[in-house]
């Protein structure tokens, strides 16, 4: 069972709104677990499981990015506007309206990617992160995933190309094709456990953020992020750090080992049997790796 919300709302941010969910007391002598969900442009429903470390003495605050769930849409912004600065603001101002002062990040995908950004800078409060299935550099990561798909069967492999080199996303081929690399390296778990749908739906209802950072598929990378990366940043981070992806992740371990070989005694914990999403394809598993994390902070 999810535990209810000890309080939930939107904070301000500029002329816009984040929303926000609390479980626990912020105030409890353990520092808050800030969960920073994917995409960009999900939501944090499939993460919301992690409110269960508050059976443990860990408040945790969820929240929707920009342009998602419950914070403010924006559909007609283009990719001026959607800057991976914009996203450590609003992660920096949700911070300080929550009046968060001892916090573990706790970042997912591209969530992992923002939490590192922010790490980096030496915020003052920040006591450990966590980096969850996260690529470090998007142009290296791209040069991997070209690589699993190839790894695919020769069927499914010449839809995707096929489909990508006219642009038709939407065919029923592309998505057919689509479905097998999700099942391979997304997630393992049919069907999709609740709260990954619920993302995905929230995503495919709004797919303004995710269409222009990222592009029209997790292994087809042409938005505003393809050449973005954090390596230089990391060697700067000076907090405890667990690294952590499942074993037929799509962030590959030449893509995640950036974070575990640049940041000084960062851990690295691969869970068995799972892919990009082990909190829900091997919770028990994922659970006790970061337990073991945050009760050695």
């Amino acid at each position: 069972m999810i535990p209810p919300p000890s309080a939930k709302g939107t904070v301000p941010f500029g002329p816009y709104k984040t929303w926000y969910r609390v479980t626990g007391d912020l105030g409890a002598d353990r520092p808050a677990v800030v969960v920073v969900h994917g995409g960009p442009g999900s939501t944090h429903d499939y993460l919301l499981g992690l409110a269960n470390l508050v059976d443990e003495g860990w408040p945790v605050v969820h929240y929707d990015q920009l342009g998602n769930g419950g914070s403010t849409h924006l559909r007609d912004r283009g990719a001026d506007f959607w800057t991976p600065e914009l996203f450590l603001d609003e992660l920096a101002n949700l911070l300080a309206a929550l009046r968060v002062r001892r916090y573990v990040l706790f970042g997912q995908s591209w969530g992992g990617v923002l939490a590192a950004a922010h790490a980096a800078r030496g915020p003052e409060g920040l006591t450990g992160l966590v980096v969850a299935d996260s690529p470090a550099s998007y142009p290296r990561w791209i040069g991997e995933l070209a690589a699993l798909r190839r790894a695919l069967p020769p069927a499914v492999a010449e839809a995707l190309d096929r489909h990508e080199a006219t642009g038709d996303y939407e065919h029923p081929e592309y998505k057919w094709a689509t479905g097998v690399f999700y099942t391979t390296h997304v997630c393992r778990v049919q069907p999709l456990p609740p709260e990954l749908t619920a993302s995905f739906l929230e995503l495919g209802s709004d797919p303004t953020v995710y269409g222009t950072m990222n592009g029209p598929t997790e292994f087809h990378i042409t938005g505003t992020l393809k050449d973005f990366t954090v390596e230089p940043d990391l060697p700067r981070i000076a907090v405890p750090m667990l690294v952590v992806r499942g074993e037929h992740d799509e962030v590959t371990p030449a893509a995640i080992a950036p974070f575990h070989e640049l940041v000084p005694g960062a851990r690295y914990e691969e869970v068995p049997g799972a892919s990009h999403l082990p909190h829900l394809e091997q919770p028990e598993r994922f659970r006790a790796i970061l337990l073991d994390f945050l009760k050695g902070l």
